[in-house]
């Protein structure tokens, strides 16, 4: 009866610290258990525990040997002494690791005998390949051994932008001198584009938004485009001001609807910003819209610098850059955090949404929905376009050109 009690009392201290405790302090701990026990401890707390009677036996002697004052050379800190435990796997297996090392790197540069030239690289996938080689490991081991090699989880990044043109930098540095001179002189400075097409109704919008535990806002499963189709944000961002115009197309994304943009932004905010303004500098990217290939857009052009009475220059942003455009990181990218994980169920949300963004610089939105319909496929005859008051400047004339009006000032 009382080995069983006791049994009991020991198994149950034992189970307490157990989890807390690493090897060497287990091993210390059931011995003095053992110790005070007395005679048949050992087996008493071995049958309660389920620790070795060899391993109660050393960590006794090292109890007498901590009594006497002795310390382990290699330090109270280590578990084991030096070479002491399993050896590792990699010591075992001396190929494991040039082999793990020669399937990540072939996929690296696209060795085309790699079995897992066209599979995903996951662990997984890893150490499957390193069995069907003879090799005995698993996913955490090679979890660690990745980890050593220096290889972890990598997404893309954007990086590689097109065609580097030999004057990419110089046309970076006719821009900003041309910008500096515009802002200068006080005379507006916009940068335009338009922002990534955008689905009207329930639809998923990436990010997460608060909302009460267990409640996510419900949305459609497929992205179908539904009656209300999709709406293209066109933006004109004022450098001077930090504000900006936004209208919301729900038409084609076309010349005439990016210069129409434009025309709104001057008489809305443009105009009461700048009374006196005699010249306007816009810097857009190299395509789209407002491409500098595209005759409808300096045709467009040459219809607001007639209402306008004064000239406009464009710059347009060397090709494969158009994400260096002031627009993109000062005005799109706020709009996209600012409706983060909330779907654009109608035209007013998708407007108001805009409208709200602000920044801690303080910038200032204001948008507006462009019900008009703007065809595609409309041509420009060469006649239109010699009509075109345009004249290009001497560097890369085809990117930097200022239109002047056609009538008398």
């Amino acid at each position: 009866m009382r080995q069983t009690t006791a049994a009991k009392q020991i198994a149950q201290r034992y189970a307490h610290v157990r989890e807390s405790l690493n090897e060497r302090a287990r091993r210390l701990f059931v011995a003095s258990e053992a110790v005070a026990y007395g005679y048949g401890g050992i087996s008493l707390v071995s049958r309660a525990t389920g620790v070795a009677r060899r391993t109660i036996g050393i960590g006794i002697t090292e109890l007498h040997q901590i009594e006497g004052g002795w310390t382990p050379p290699w330090g109270q800190a280590r578990v084991r002494k030096p070479g002491a435990g399993r050896k590792k796997t990699t010591a075992k297996d001396p190929t494991l690791l040039p082999d793990l090392q020669a399937l990540v790197a072939a996929t690296t540069r696209g060795d085309p005998e790699s079995p897992l030239l066209w599979t995903a690289r996951s662990q997984r996938n890893l150490v499957a390949a390193l069995r069907r080689q003879g090799h005995q490991t698993s996913m955490k081991m090679v979890a660690r051994l990745l980890k050593e090699l220096g290889y972890s989880l990598q997404a893309n990044r954007k990086r590689l932008e097109g065609a580097q043109h030999p004057d990419r930098n110089a046309q970076f540095e006719h821009i900003n001198e041309t910008i500096r001179h515009q802002l200068a002189a006080h005379e507006p400075v916009i940068s335009v584009d338009t922002k990534k097409k955008e689905l009207v109704g329930p639809y998923k919008n990436a990010g997460r938004e608060l909302r009460a535990h267990g409640d996510p806002e419900d949305v459609n499963v497929h992205d179908f485009v539904s009656d209300d189709g999709k709406v293209a944000p066109y933006g004109v961002y004022d450098l001077q001001k930090n504000e900006a115009w936004v209208s919301v197309g729900i038409s084609h994304d076309t010349a005439e609807f990016a210069v129409e943009t434009v025309r709104t932004w001057w008489a809305e905010m443009g105009a009461p910003a700048y009374p006196h303004a005699t010249s306007l500098v816009i810097t857009a990217d190299g395509g789209g819209s407002n491409g500098y290939r595209l005759r409808l857009w300096k045709l467009e052009l040459q219809g607001l610098v007639d209402e306008l009475g004064f000239p406009v220059t464009v710059c347009h942003l060397p090709p494969g850059t158009s994400k260096w455009n002031k627009i993109e990181h000062r005005l799109f990218s706020f709009i996209t955090q600012n409706w983060r994980g909330k779907p654009l169920i109608t035209h007013q949300v998708i407007v108001s949404l805009i409208a709200a963004t602000t920044t801690t610089s303080g910038l200032s939105v204001r948008s507006r929905l462009d019900a008009r319909r703007y065809p595609k496929g409309r041509r420009v005859s060469d006649a239109q376009l010699a009509r075109v008051n345009v004249a290009p400047h001497a560097f890369h004339g085809e990117w930097n050109y200022t239109i002047h009006p056609t009538g008398p000032a």
